[in-house]
């Protein structure tokens, strides 16, 4: 991520410690490591939405293709998207079906 060598972090300790003094630097790292890691868990969050986007769009071209060939004679991709939409319809029509 960031090229950063050890006589840089080094000096960047140093900077620390003499700027926020002994007291205040473990509270400081604290909160710094507790911002870092919120921003790569909203960015984790955010890239795995994207697949899930992605994903989505990806079996919808595919049901579409599938549609146009009239769901006859399919390639083995398409006919794995058309199979793991039906087996998610009835997944979620499951809970509304009468006894």
């Amino acid at each position: 991520m960031f090229d950063i060598g050890f006589w840089e972090l080094l000096l960047i300790g140093v900077m620390a410690l003499l700027v926020l003094g002994p007291e205040r630097l473990p509270g400081a790292l604290r909160s710094t490591l507790k911002t870092v890691r919120s921003v790569r868990n909203v960015a984790s969050g955010f890239k795995e939405e994207v697949e899930h986007q992605l994903r989505v769009h990806e079996l919808h071209e595919n049901l579409k293709k599938a549609e146009q060939q009239g769901l006859k004679d399919l390639s083995p991709e398409l006919q794995s998207s058309v199979d793991e939409l039906k087996k998610s319809a009835e997944s979620v029509q499951e809970p509304y079906k009468k006894p």
